[in-house]
């Protein structure tokens, strides 16, 4: 079974186990990692135009995961990283991975922003090589073998 069939069949299994430890995920540093992540794959490219943006923002607010949150103060964390990786791409990378590394000490965390990435990204049924390097580099900040992603 190929990674992507497994993903689906796993996914609908991975949000009821969130769900049911959904208040551990209840915490600032984890709503900064998960939009973190999300601008990562926004901007995977390089750059992030308007559709790309919008597409990812309706995908957060359609993440059961992510309903925890607010959706402003989601909007407001996504638009923040997303205005870094606009001005300077690198820096603003640097400063997104710093946020996910936060919670390289809490691996189901750490695990759960892998996934969110995962899941962006083949949202629109094409995992790029651009969104699969910056999970793979996500992966390596929270202390988790990207091969456990197929990366």
């Amino acid at each position: 079974m190929s990674f992507w069939d497994q993903l689906k069949q796993n996914v609908s299994q991975f949000n009821n186990s969130l769900q049911t430890n959904i208040s551990k995920f209840k915490n600032n540093d984890f709503a900064n990692a998960s939009m973190a992540m999300c601008a990562l794959i926004a901007a995977a490219d390089g750059s992030i135009d308007a559709d790309e943006k919008q597409k990812t923002s309706d995908l957060i607010l359609s993440n059961e995961t992510l309903k925890i949150f607010p959706a402003s103060e989601l909007r407001e964390k996504f638009d923040f990283y997303c205005d870094k990786l606009s001005h300077d791409f690198n820096f603003g990378k640097i400063e997104a991975i710093q946020a996910i590394a936060k919670l390289n000490q809490k691996p189901d965390q750490g695990r759960a922003i892998i996934q969110i990435g995962v899941i962006i990204g083949g949202a629109d049924g094409n995992f790029d090589k651009d969104e699969k390097k910056v999970v793979k580099e996500a992966c390596h900040a929270v202390g988790i073998n990207p091969q456990e992603f197929d990366l």
